[in-house]
Protein backbone atom coordinates (compact mmCIF):
# COMPACT_ATOMS: atom_id res chain seq x y z
CA UNK A 1 0.00 0.00 0.00
CA UNK A 2 1.26 3.53 -1.05
CA UNK A 3 1.64 6.31 1.98
CA UNK A 4 -1.24 8.99 2.22
CA UNK A 5 0.62 12.07 1.62
CA UNK A 6 -0.04 15.16 0.06
CA UNK A 7 1.09 14.98 -4.00
CA UNK A 8 0.19 18.24 -5.55
CA UNK A 9 1.95 20.59 -4.09
CA UNK A 10 1.65 23.98 -6.27
CA UNK A 11 -0.35 25.11 -9.56
CA UNK A 12 0.17 23.24 -12.68
CA UNK A 13 2.44 25.54 -14.80
CA UNK A 14 0.63 27.20 -18.43
CA UNK A 15 2.21 24.50 -20.52
CA UNK A 16 0.09 20.83 -19.84
CA UNK A 17 2.02 18.53 -18.44
CA UNK A 18 1.46 14.67 -18.55
CA UNK A 19 2.82 11.93 -16.33
CA UNK A 20 2.94 8.45 -18.53
CA UNK A 21 2.59 5.60 -15.57
CA UNK A 22 2.98 2.21 -16.96
CA UNK A 23 5.40 -0.54 -16.19
CA UNK A 24 6.48 -1.33 -19.93
CA UNK A 25 9.13 1.19 -21.33
CA UNK A 26 8.31 0.46 -24.94
CA UNK A 27 4.81 1.76 -23.98
CA UNK A 28 6.35 4.61 -22.00
CA UNK A 29 8.44 5.41 -24.63
CA UNK A 30 5.70 5.29 -28.23
CA UNK A 31 3.57 7.72 -25.56
CA UNK A 32 5.81 9.88 -24.59
CA UNK A 33 6.78 9.97 -28.42
CA UNK A 34 3.29 11.17 -29.79
CA UNK A 35 2.70 13.24 -26.76
CA UNK A 36 5.82 15.60 -27.11
CA UNK A 37 5.47 15.62 -30.74
CA UNK A 38 1.88 17.46 -30.18
CA UNK A 39 3.67 19.66 -28.04
CA UNK A 40 2.72 18.90 -24.64
CA UNK A 41 5.52 18.28 -21.85
CA UNK A 42 5.72 14.76 -20.70
CA UNK A 43 7.36 12.93 -17.21
CA UNK A 44 7.77 9.65 -16.63
CA UNK A 45 7.31 6.93 -13.87
CA UNK A 46 7.17 3.01 -13.73
CA UNK A 47 5.53 2.36 -10.75
CA UNK A 48 2.60 3.93 -8.82
CA UNK A 49 5.51 4.82 -6.19
CA UNK A 50 7.32 6.24 -8.78
CA UNK A 51 4.49 8.41 -10.15
CA UNK A 52 3.79 9.68 -6.39
CA UNK A 53 6.88 11.05 -6.36
CA UNK A 54 6.79 12.41 -9.96
CA UNK A 55 3.74 14.33 -8.59
CA UNK A 56 5.25 15.27 -5.22
CA UNK A 57 7.96 17.49 -7.55
CA UNK A 58 5.69 19.04 -9.75
CA UNK A 59 2.27 19.02 -10.71
CA UNK A 60 0.69 17.34 -14.02
CA UNK A 61 -2.30 18.54 -16.09
CA UNK A 62 -3.25 14.73 -16.68
CA UNK A 63 -2.22 10.73 -16.21
CA UNK A 64 -1.93 8.54 -18.48
CA UNK A 65 -1.90 5.35 -16.38
CA UNK A 66 -1.55 2.09 -17.03
CA UNK A 67 -4.38 0.25 -13.89
CA UNK A 68 -3.37 -3.02 -14.38
CA UNK A 69 0.47 -2.52 -13.62
CA UNK A 70 2.29 -5.82 -12.10
CA UNK A 71 3.19 -3.94 -8.65
CA UNK A 72 -0.69 -3.84 -8.38
CA UNK A 73 -0.53 0.04 -7.49
CA UNK A 74 -2.79 0.94 -10.53
CA UNK A 75 -6.00 1.70 -8.85
CA UNK A 76 -4.36 2.63 -5.64
CA UNK A 77 -2.77 5.59 -7.39
CA UNK A 78 -5.96 6.73 -9.17
CA UNK A 79 -7.45 6.47 -5.49
CA UNK A 80 -5.02 8.71 -3.93
CA UNK A 81 -4.75 10.96 -7.09
CA UNK A 82 -9.05 11.71 -6.80
CA UNK A 83 -7.90 12.46 -2.93
CA UNK A 84 -4.95 14.51 -2.93
CA UNK A 85 -5.44 16.10 -6.75
CA UNK A 86 -8.65 15.96 -7.72
CA UNK A 87 -8.34 18.71 -10.53
CA UNK A 88 -5.93 16.53 -12.26
CA UNK A 89 -7.38 14.50 -15.70
CA UNK A 90 -6.99 10.89 -15.73
CA UNK A 91 -7.17 8.81 -18.56
CA UNK A 92 -6.99 4.69 -17.49
CA UNK A 93 -5.11 1.77 -19.61
CA UNK A 94 -5.89 -1.74 -19.34
CA UNK A 95 -4.82 -4.58 -22.03
CA UNK A 96 -8.30 -6.43 -20.27
CA UNK A 97 -11.47 -5.22 -22.07
CA UNK A 98 -13.84 -6.58 -19.24
CA UNK A 99 -16.63 -4.21 -18.62
CA UNK A 100 -15.87 -4.91 -14.83
CA UNK A 101 -12.28 -3.43 -14.86
CA UNK A 102 -13.81 -0.09 -16.83
CA UNK A 103 -16.70 0.08 -14.58
CA UNK A 104 -14.16 -0.24 -11.34
CA UNK A 105 -11.61 2.94 -12.95
CA UNK A 106 -14.32 5.10 -13.60
CA UNK A 107 -16.00 4.14 -10.31
CA UNK A 108 -12.79 5.43 -8.91
CA UNK A 109 -12.83 8.87 -10.93
CA UNK A 110 -11.05 8.42 -14.21
CA UNK A 111 -12.51 10.33 -16.51
CA UNK A 112 -11.72 8.15 -19.59
CA UNK A 113 -11.26 4.39 -20.94
CA UNK A 114 -8.71 3.06 -23.22
CA UNK A 115 -7.69 -0.47 -23.87
CA UNK A 116 -4.46 -1.65 -25.26
CA UNK A 117 -3.43 -2.12 -27.91
CA UNK A 118 -4.30 1.66 -28.80
CA UNK A 119 -4.02 4.01 -31.42
CA UNK A 120 -1.53 6.32 -30.05
CA UNK A 121 -3.34 8.86 -32.48
CA UNK A 122 -6.83 8.17 -31.21
CA UNK A 123 -5.04 8.65 -27.39
CA UNK A 124 -3.99 12.13 -28.20
CA UNK A 125 -6.96 13.28 -29.54
CA UNK A 126 -8.96 12.08 -26.54
CA UNK A 127 -6.36 14.53 -24.48
CA UNK A 128 -6.66 17.04 -26.43
CA UNK A 129 -10.29 16.79 -26.23
CA UNK A 130 -10.30 16.60 -22.52
CA UNK A 131 -7.73 19.64 -22.31
CA UNK A 132 -10.38 21.66 -25.00
CA UNK A 133 -13.26 20.83 -22.34
CA UNK A 134 -11.77 21.38 -19.24
CA UNK A 135 -9.38 24.44 -20.20
CA UNK A 136 -11.32 26.34 -22.98
CA UNK A 137 -8.95 29.15 -23.78
CA UNK A 138 -10.68 32.44 -23.56
CA UNK A 139 -14.09 30.87 -23.29
CA UNK A 140 -16.26 32.18 -19.96
CA UNK A 141 -18.82 29.98 -18.63
CA UNK A 142 -21.38 30.95 -15.47
CA UNK A 143 -19.91 29.47 -12.11
CA UNK A 144 -23.20 28.10 -11.23
CA UNK A 145 -26.38 26.40 -12.73
CA UNK A 146 -29.62 26.79 -10.40
CA UNK A 147 -33.02 24.59 -11.23
CA UNK A 148 -35.07 24.13 -8.15
CA UNK A 149 -33.83 22.45 -5.49
CA UNK A 150 -30.15 21.36 -7.64
CA UNK A 151 -27.70 24.15 -7.14
CA UNK A 152 -23.83 22.87 -10.09
CA UNK A 153 -21.06 24.93 -8.81
CA UNK A 154 -19.37 24.21 -12.12
CA UNK A 155 -15.80 25.37 -11.01
CA UNK A 156 -15.60 23.47 -7.66
CA UNK A 157 -17.10 20.56 -9.42
CA UNK A 158 -20.05 20.53 -6.47
CA UNK A 159 -23.78 19.70 -6.82
CA UNK A 160 -26.04 20.79 -3.80
CA UNK A 161 -29.39 18.99 -4.25
CA UNK A 162 -31.60 20.41 -1.38
CA UNK A 163 -28.89 21.45 0.51
CA UNK A 164 -26.90 18.46 0.21
CA UNK A 165 -23.59 18.72 -1.21
CA UNK A 166 -21.74 16.13 -3.72
CA UNK A 167 -18.50 15.94 -4.88
CA UNK A 168 -18.13 15.59 -8.55
CA UNK A 169 -15.01 14.60 -10.52
CA UNK A 170 -14.74 16.89 -13.83
CA UNK A 171 -16.11 14.44 -16.21
CA UNK A 172 -19.29 14.48 -14.00
CA UNK A 173 -19.20 17.35 -13.55
CA UNK A 174 -19.01 18.32 -17.39
CA UNK A 175 -22.32 15.64 -17.52
CA UNK A 176 -24.10 16.89 -15.53
CA UNK A 177 -23.65 20.94 -16.33
CA UNK A 178 -24.71 19.66 -20.65
CA UNK A 179 -27.94 18.17 -18.66
CA UNK A 180 -29.12 21.05 -16.79
CA UNK A 181 -28.56 23.31 -19.70
CA UNK A 182 -31.15 21.26 -21.46
CA UNK A 183 -33.56 20.85 -19.60
CA UNK A 184 -36.92 18.46 -20.88
CA UNK A 185 -35.10 17.69 -23.80
CA UNK A 186 -34.54 14.28 -25.09
CA UNK A 187 -30.66 14.04 -25.56
CA UNK A 188 -29.31 10.92 -27.71
CA UNK A 189 -26.33 8.66 -26.12
CA UNK A 190 -24.56 9.50 -29.09
CA UNK A 191 -24.79 13.31 -28.69
CA UNK A 192 -24.19 13.27 -25.22
CA UNK A 193 -21.18 10.91 -25.70
CA UNK A 194 -19.54 13.29 -28.44
CA UNK A 195 -20.02 16.35 -26.54
CA UNK A 196 -18.97 15.47 -23.08
CA UNK A 197 -15.83 13.10 -24.66
CA UNK A 198 -15.48 15.08 -28.02
CA UNK A 199 -15.03 11.66 -30.10
CA UNK A 200 -16.95 9.90 -32.52
CA UNK A 201 -16.18 5.85 -30.74
CA UNK A 202 -19.23 5.76 -29.08
CA UNK A 203 -19.29 3.86 -25.67
CA UNK A 204 -22.51 3.14 -24.50
CA UNK A 205 -20.85 1.04 -21.36
CA UNK A 206 -18.84 4.29 -20.70
CA UNK A 207 -21.92 6.44 -20.61
CA UNK A 208 -24.19 4.28 -18.83
CA UNK A 209 -21.42 4.23 -15.96
CA UNK A 210 -21.78 8.12 -15.31
CA UNK A 211 -25.50 8.41 -15.98
CA UNK A 212 -25.93 5.85 -13.36
CA UNK A 213 -22.87 7.34 -10.64
CA UNK A 214 -25.08 11.14 -11.27
CA UNK A 215 -28.63 9.38 -10.51
CA UNK A 216 -27.45 8.34 -7.75
CA UNK A 217 -26.93 12.01 -6.66
CA UNK A 218 -29.78 13.41 -8.19
CA UNK A 219 -32.52 11.02 -7.03
CA UNK A 220 -33.83 9.80 -3.59
CA UNK A 221 -34.67 6.48 -5.00
CA UNK A 222 -32.33 6.08 -8.31
CA UNK A 223 -34.92 3.43 -9.51
CA UNK A 224 -37.94 5.51 -10.12
CA UNK A 225 -35.97 8.73 -11.26
CA UNK A 226 -38.00 12.14 -11.13
CA UNK A 227 -34.67 13.96 -12.96
CA UNK A 228 -33.03 11.93 -14.99
CA UNK A 229 -34.96 9.83 -17.32
CA UNK A 230 -34.03 7.17 -19.54
CA UNK A 231 -35.41 7.36 -22.72
CA UNK A 232 -35.78 3.75 -23.83
CA UNK A 233 -33.37 2.88 -26.92
CA UNK A 234 -32.73 6.39 -27.47
CA UNK A 235 -30.78 8.37 -24.43
CA UNK A 236 -31.94 10.51 -21.85
CA UNK A 237 -34.04 13.32 -20.71
CA UNK A 238 -33.15 16.01 -17.66
CA UNK A 239 -36.32 17.02 -16.09
CA UNK A 240 -35.87 20.36 -14.59
CA UNK A 241 -38.86 20.72 -12.20
CA UNK A 242 -38.02 17.30 -11.31
CA UNK A 243 -41.49 15.33 -12.26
Amino acid sequence: MMESQPMCGGEVEFMERILIVDDEPEIRELIRFHLERAGWETVEAESGRQAIERLRERPVSLIVLDIMMDDGDGFELLRHTREHCPDTLVIALSARREVQDKIDALGLGADDYVTKPFSPMELQARIQAHFRRHRPDGHHRPDVIRLNKLVLDIDNFVLYNDGRRHDLTPVECELLQFLMRNPDRVLTKREIYKHIWQHENYDDNNLSVFISRIRKMLESAPDSPVHLHNIRGVGYRFSGDGR
